[in-house]
């Protein structure tokens, strides 16, 4: 049996319902139950919806939010966050409201955007947090990560902007098909360099570790893992870095996942 395995949400834990289905559930029970660690492995932050996964997920454990941004252990509320420079977060800001581009930015346990688009306002329903309008510069606490929330067809041009000093996260929902969101972390920051803290933290190597996952941002941590898996509704950049593929999210392929982790040396 493996020792860690690493959950992406949007895609592989949750699909087109926002729903965790009973059979991954079950299973992700039956790892906990047999002596795995399950590590939540996001670009949600680490409240709403995302947290009370950790915490069904593995309640002792440690778990990746924010793109790698944020690994917090949920129940003693310790993090280790990677914050993202204020210089940076000013550039970003100036750029959306020149724009008018949907910006959302988080600290470790709270988040802000000033937009009343639709978009913003269906995101924050779920994320499962109440819809605020406010002032992004008003957090008080250290922002680890900034996000655009563009159309799909409005993806490449914001990938194409320059972004110097910081690390692109592109990922979809299949709670919210026609979006985007680009997660904007500080340079370096990535899910896979995440893993391999919370590996140590387990005493593990990563090639005792899995990766599942469906998204472009799943890449970096499916290459450090000696198990990485592509959901059935995965992008081709994820299928491209597996080692193995499981069925669609709608069908519970995150079942199949965790049983294969249960049975692998």
């Amino acid at each position: 049996m493996l020792g860690l395995t690493c959950i992406d949400v949007d895609g592989t834990l949750v699909g087109s319902s926002n729903e965790v289905l009973p059979q991954v559930w079950a299973a992700a029970e039956r790892a906990v139950a047999a002596g795995m660690h399950l590590c939540l492995s996001t670009g949600r932050p680490a409240f709403g919806r995302a947290l009370g996964y950790a915490q069904r997920l593995d309640p002792g454990g440690w778990h990746i939010f924010q793109n790698g941004a944020s690994i917090v252990n949920v129940a003693t509320g310790d993090s280790v966050s990677e914050a993202l420079p204020i210089e940076l977060l000013l550039e970003l800001v100036a750029t959306s409201r020149r724009l008018g581009r949907i910006l959302e930015v988080y600290t470790d346990s709270e988040y802000a955007t000033e937009s009343g688009d639709r978009r913003a306002v269906e995101h924050a329903a779920m994320l499962g947090v109440p819809y605020v309008q406010r002032d992004v510069l008003s957090l008080s606490r250290q922002v680890v990560r900034a996000q655009w929330v563009v159309p799909l067809d409005g993806q490449a041009a914001v990938m194409a902007e320059p972004h110097p000093g910081m690390s692109l996260h592109p990922a979809g929902s299949p709670g919210m098909p026609d979006t985007m969101f680009i997660s904007v972390t500080r340079a370096g920051v990535s899910k896979g360099g995440a893993v391999r803290r919370v590996a140590a933290r387990y005493g593990l190597e990563t090639g005792q570790a899995m990766m599942v996952g469906d998204g472009e941002n799943d890449v970096s941590a499916m290459q450090v893992v000696g198990y990485p898996v592509a959901m059935g509704n995965a992008e081709p950049a994820a299928v491209a870095a597996s080692r193995f593929q499981v069925g669609h999210v709608n069908d519970g392929g995150l079942a199949e996942a965790l049983e294969l982790a249960m049975v692998l040396p």
